[in-house]
């Protein structure tokens, strides 16, 4: 069956629609013990939560499992414990029987987001805020020659900032291509150019084209954001909070309850 479409309407004002929901690891409710999600959850998901070592990343980690699940079933008739995941050999999750709809995921310690499509391939990355100085140390590591070169002539706190977008950026184009570390940081850029606009430039060989390739930045809970949509059309991201990640998910407006902030 086909996945609901209201929420992925395309429109020559719009473009095409991509949503974005959020939910937060600490809105767990301290009480959510095995019984509250374990129906919830498939028996792989539920060894893996028991055996992290600290409550903090077993948190992080249920979270982000309810939170696939119960955007899925927002789009498809399927009720959250009925949905089934397979991998490529880079690790890029999707759902097994194919049902249209492609997502990915996202999480660090404060937030966790899954990036929905629908017939479109996404990718999503996410990274604190306070994380940009570590980043920004990285960079030759990194960062493509041309990237180094832009990000050189800035200002500590506009290199910095740079930083965090760049490194988001590639993450999110890496899931969204669904090749891993096995596609190298450095074959592709991200340029930059007046009023901080960009465009994406690939090296001969990636078997790629960057006009099949649309990108969003925006700042969500004290984190940076970066979406990736393979899509001739520019992507409108709805935003979702699920709070807690089973709960009917509210939409936010740009820039209100959200505290979204879209950059490009």
């Amino acid at each position: 069956m086909a996945a609901r479409n209201e929420d992925f309407k395309e429109s020559h004002e719009m473009g095409m629609t991509v949503n974005l929901w959020y939910a937060r690891p600490k809105d767990l409710p301290a009480q959510a013990t095995a019984e509250d999600w374990e129906n919830i959850l498939n028996a792989e998901e539920r060894a893996r939560s028991r055996a992290f070592r600290f409550e903090k990343h077993r948190r992080e980690y249920i979270i982000t499992r309810l939170l696939v699940r119960n955007a899925l079933s927002h789009y498809h008739p399927a009720p959250p414990q009925t949905w089934n995941f397979r991998t490529n050999r880079y690790g890029k999750p999707s759902v097994d029987p194919d049902c249209g709809l492609r997502f990915n995921l996202s999480n660090s310690s404060e937030l966790v987001v899954c990036l929905m499509g629908n017939e479109v391939e996404v990718g999503v990355d996410i990274e604190p805020h306070d994380r940009a100085m570590e980043v920004a140390k990285l960079a030759r590591e990194i960062f493509s020659s041309l990237e180094l070169e832009q990000i050189e002539t800035l200002s500590d706190p506009e290199r910095f900032n740079r930083a965090l977008s760049l490194w988001t950026l590639k993450e999110s184009y890496i899931k969204a291509r669904g090749l891993g570390l096995s596609l190298p940081l450095k074959s592709f850029s991200f340029v930059f150019g007046q009023s901080d606009r960009f465009h994406l430039e690939l090296d001969p060989g990636l078997a790629d084209d960057p006009a099949n390739w649309r990108f969003r930045l925006l700042n969500l809970a004290k984190h940076r954001v970066a979406v990736a949509v393979r899509s001739d059309l520019d992507p409108h991201v709805n935003i979702w909070e699920a709070r807690p990640p089973l709960y009917v998910p509210v939409r936010q407006r740009d820039g209100t309850q959200a505290a979204v902030q879209f950059l490009n």
